[in-house]
């Protein structure tokens, strides 16, 4: 148990390292190459640095406030382990563009820091997302809206932005937006990279003693349900195996709610090509399923 407690320490500062790493070269991307040379990135952090050229509010400051209500959601949909590292990455998120923005940028040539801030941020947003964190509440808006619609988390995310390029070509002209939104493509291919992809799925299969109990968790905590089956270990004996497909962002969740009912379970995690059909269910949609069953129930009764 102490060899457990103490592997999941390591594993929790691994997380937190790779996060200080991610969020310290997404900063170093933007005030050195993309803000000076006035490139956009897309969500949130595009929303502030057109809000910052407009007034000259601090941009550190406008990525922490605007990202708070995007905070809560994604606590609401993805548990408080997302909260935290969130609240993390994003605060010194905002201390590091503090440092980094009295320094010279890199390079003012136009077309050098379009390549290399969006790929130095790519591999920042990239690290930060796989070690669990988030420094851009757009994802979990997105998470939550493609759950209740057909639309994609990236096809979600990629609305978003096009409209954050279209209003920057209204206030920084044309080419600003254009170069912007080839930084975008540049950025998202590199997460891709490191991350597997914006709106990737995972299939999660466990084999546990617990599989009630982790099924349970899961849908509390996630609002997705498990297909339950029954199997068996050569040596262990009865077992249940859980099969549950879920978004990269809540994998991070899903390791936890594992650990903590059943220590001992056995889990692989597998990229997920094509889906047909409701994969991942509405909070809501679950609930309604739930509330007919129990009317139907008392009806026979």
């Amino acid at each position: 148990m102490a060899k457990l407690r103490k592997n999941s320490f390591f594993l929790l500062l691994i997380d937190f390292l790779g996060m200080t790493i991610g969020a310290t070269l997404a900063a170093f991307a933007l005030e050195e190459f993309l803000v000076p040379n006035s490139i956009l990135d897309g969500g949130i952090t595009g929303v502030s640095i057109i809000i910052s050229k407009l007034t000259f509010l601090r941009l550190s400051l406008l990525i922490l406030f605007i990202n708070i209500p995007f905070m809560l959601i994604g606590y609401k949909n993805l548990g408080y382990h997302f909260l935290i590292k969130t609240i993390y990455s994003m605060s010194l998120f905002a201390i590091l563009l503090e440092l980094f923005e009295g320094s010279p940028p890199i390079t003012n040539d136009i077309l050098l820091a379009m390549v290399y801030g969006g790929l130095l941020l790519g591999i920042g947003v990239g690290l930060i997302i796989k070690c669990g964190g988030c420094i851009d509440g757009t994802e979990s808006v997105a998470i939550v809206i493609s759950k209740n619609t057909t639309f994609s988390v990236g096809q979600v995310v990629l609305v978003f932005n096009l409209i954050i390029f279209g209003v920057a070509g209204f206030i920084f002209g044309a080419n600003r937006a254009l170069y912007s939104l080839l930084t975008y493509f540049i950025t998202f291919k590199v997460i891709d990279l490191v991350n597997d992809g914006l709106e990737k799925v995972k299939a999660v299969m466990i084999i546990s003693e617990n599989g009630n109990g982790i099924a349970k968790e899961i849908y509390e905590h996630l609002g997705r349900t498990c297909t339950l089956m029954d199997g068996a270990g050569l040596l262990t004996g009865a077992k249940s195996v859980l099969y549950v497909v879920v978004t990269r962002l809540e994998i991070s969740e899903v390791k936890h709610i594992v650990e903590e009912e059943d220590a001992s379970a056995f889990v692989t995690i597998s990229d997920v090509s094509e889906i047909v059909g409701n994969h991942i269910k509405s909070t809501r949609a679950i609930k309604e399923v739930k509330k007919k069953k129990r009317i139907g129930s008392k009806k026979n009764d």
